[in-house]
């Protein structure tokens, strides 16, 4: 079966005032729907054809450069509209809360580190929460639509990502221009901390 673009969470303004709406429209509509378009057209009739996502992202290094940016778009944004709400915000807790506390020091160095890493990516790019086996987390950042789960010297932690920020212009340029720290310190308003947490769990 080809891969799907899926539905948002939420309506194209309920991030607002975080991320505006013609944003969301655009960052969905247009940009997530040609990662989706041009990966299925990248893989038709091939061996990769028919493989999930996550199979087809780590053994990328064989494959062809439009199949990793866009399996990469694809599946970066997947996890981006999941880790987004509406009700978002706030800090996490219970176990990831000590997680965090455990190989962080605190959540405020959490954010400190997190925030660096999206706002020192240079160009496009994304900047990731990962979560190795056993538990321990790590703080990263990729080119262009490159992953942590991918093969390639650009992972990353290489581990699994459970929380991941984009900061392509496309994401925030219509309402902060060239201001990507701010779009940055607006992201921590409406993180899904419970979505994190469940994927945090499951990959431990």
């Amino acid at each position: 079966m080809a891969f799907e673009l899926p539905k948002l969470p939420y309506d194209f303004a309920a991030l607002e005032p975080h991320i505006d709406a013609r944003t969301m429209e655009i960052h969905h509509g247009k940009h997530h729907a040609a990662y989706t378009t041009n990966l299925n057209n990248a893989i038709a009739g091939t061996e990769l054809e028919g493989k999930s996502i996550e199979e087809i992202l780590k053994n990328i290094s064989k494959a062809p450069m439009a199949v990793r940016n866009n399996g990469g778009g694809f599946w970066n944004h997947n996890l981006f509209w999941e880790i987004m709400s509406p009700n978002g915000g706030a800090e996490p807790a219970g176990v990831l809360l000590e997680s965090i506390n455990r190989d962080f020091g605190s959540y405020a160095v959490f954010r400190e580190k997190f925030t660096a890493a999206a706002t020192s990516r240079f160009g496009s790019g994304w900047a990731w929460l990962c979560v190795h086996s056993g538990g321990k987390l790590e703080i990263c950042s990729t080119p262009n639509q490159d992953n942590p789960l991918m093969d390639v010297d650009t992972r990353g932690c290489g581990a699994n990502p459970i929380l991941g920020l984009d900061v392509w212009e496309h994401a925030y340029y219509l309402n902060y221009q060239n201001r990507r720290p701010d779009y940055v310190n607006a992201f921590y308003n409406i993180i899904n901390w419970a979505e994190v947490t469940k994927r945090f769990e499951l990959s431990k």
